[in-house]
């Protein structure tokens, strides 16, 4: 019997959760069961990937890095990773602008809906809004300093310092650059070694997958908000999902113009990946898998996926910043507020800036959406408007910002020579199984 691909097993596993989870939410005891004794896996599944994301990106990235053998090369690829991916975030939030102005979603909600959000979510709303406060009290430097860690063991300690561990990787590949061959190269053989180890563990992890996601979806199921406040902001959910899949459309569209990979062949190689961000709601702990989908299955070479997918991961947030977009222009329209042209330019800026400041982690795009919200005007109470339908939508938009890295893997890996034929590897490759 022919093995389901990877893809059709996650996706099994995502509807088999919700289906259970809508049957247990019938029995009274049911949804204690599933806090109790289903989310814990989903929990591990996510952990077990966040536990491998800083060695990951320690050993790609200083073996891609060490493997460029040309400081010259390297600025010539980081210049042209950050130059496309800065302009693709500029055109996730112009799209966002551009359907959240034609749909006007803030229009369809009550006076009376409105007060309901707003007391409901009062207190997450308050929570984020002092997260935000500490990040806008920040000096105009502050993100340059914190990108320079004190100590790469302490912030390898935390997935939320992803940019210290990429800043030390890539300095530490430099240093291996500049020194004889002879001396770098044990130093080298121990990463490429530690790297294969990494990759396989990802293999190992991704067979419990379906499982993962089952406990993931149905937890959030059984925890979602009551259904009348779901219909009262459908609209503007309609507006994030719609913006969403244009911007999925140009990721196509920019592969098969610069790569001429066609947009089949894309999707089928990161469905996993996709339906993962989807359950997980984080780039960070999708990484290991995107890397591993995009070297095997889009046949992109290491040394660009160790480079340009760490550093995406962290700053190339494509569908947080369009739906920091939609999102505060809901909450105007909400507030019976007219967002000049001026303001939505603001907007622009602010959310293309924000985006590339976002941790990778669930639930961050929310905190950069208040500094948006102060920059344009917009009472940051309005946050409690959108919290209702923030968790589901934050899957839809971890989605974009995967296949946004990917595709932006591709086509520098064009430009620099280095896309060529897929090679794909089964988690038992090198298994010797007589042993």
């Amino acid at each position: 019997m022919r093995k389901l691909e990877l893809h059709w097993q996650i996706l099994i596993g995502m509807l088999a959760g919700v289906l259970f989870a809508f049957a247990m939410v019938q029995l009274e005891w049911g949804p204690k069961f599933i806090s109790d004794w289903i989310k814990p896996f989903g929990n591990i599944f996510i952990n077990s990937l966040k536990l491998i994301a800083v060695p990951l990106i320690l050993a790609s990235l200083i073996k891609g890095v060490s493997d460029l053998k040309d400081i010259s090369k390297l600025s010539q690829m980081g210049g042209r990773t950050i130059s496309i991916y800065i302009a693709t975030t500029v055109v996730a939030v112009t799209i966002g602008l551009g359907v959240v102005n034609i749909v006007k979603p803030g229009s369809s909600i009550t006076e009376a809906t409105r007060t309901e959000l707003v007391e409901n979510y009062k207190g997450d709303a308050e929570a984020i809004k002092s997260k935000a406060e500490k990040q806008k009290e920040a000096g105009p430097l502050q993100a340059l300093e914190d990108l320079v860690p004190s100590n790469i063991f302490q912030a390898a300690s935390d997935n939320g310092n992803m940019l210290q561990v990429i800043f030390f990787a890539i300095f530490f590949g430099i240093g291996l650059i500049l020194i004889p061959e002879e001396q770098a190269s044990p130093v080298k053989k121990f990463f490429d070694g530690f790297n294969e180890v990494i990759l396989k563990l990802i293999d190992l992890i991704m067979l419990a997958a379906p499982f993962g996601v089952f406990a993931l979806l149905a937890a959030l199921v059984v925890e979602s908000p009551s259904l009348d406040l779901f219909k009262a902001l459908a609209w503007y959910a309609f507006c994030v999902v719609l913006g969403l899949t244009l911007m999925l459309g140009v990721y196509l569209l920019l592969v098969w113009v610069f790569t001429k990979t066609s947009p089949s062949t894309f999707m089928k190689g990161m469905s996993p990946a996709q339906l993962l961000a989807f359950s997980t709601s984080s780039s960070a702990a999708t990484l290991p898998v995107t890397m591993e989908r995009v070297e095997e299955h889009l046949g992109v070479d290491e040394e660009v996926t160790s480079f340009v997918l760490p550093i995406g991961a962290t700053i190339n947030m494509d569908g947080t910043s369009l739906y920091q977009a939609i999102a505060a222009v809901f909450i105007a329209q909400a507030f019976g507020m007219d967002l000049s042209l001026s303001a939505q330019l603001g907007i622009i800026v602010t959310a293309t800036l924000a985006s590339i400041g976002s941790a990778a982690v669930p639930g961050a795009g929310m905190v950069m959406l208040v500094i948006v919200l102060a920059q344009a005007g917009i009472p940051e109470a309005g946050l409690a408007l959108i919290f209702a339908v923030d968790r589901p939508l934050d899957m839809c938009r971890t989605v974009i910002n995967v296949s946004g890295d990917a595709a932006v893997s591709m086509m520098v890996a064009k430009s620099v020579g280095k896309l060529g034929k897929p090679k794909v590897k089964n988690w038992d490759d090198n298994y010797n199984k007589s042993a």
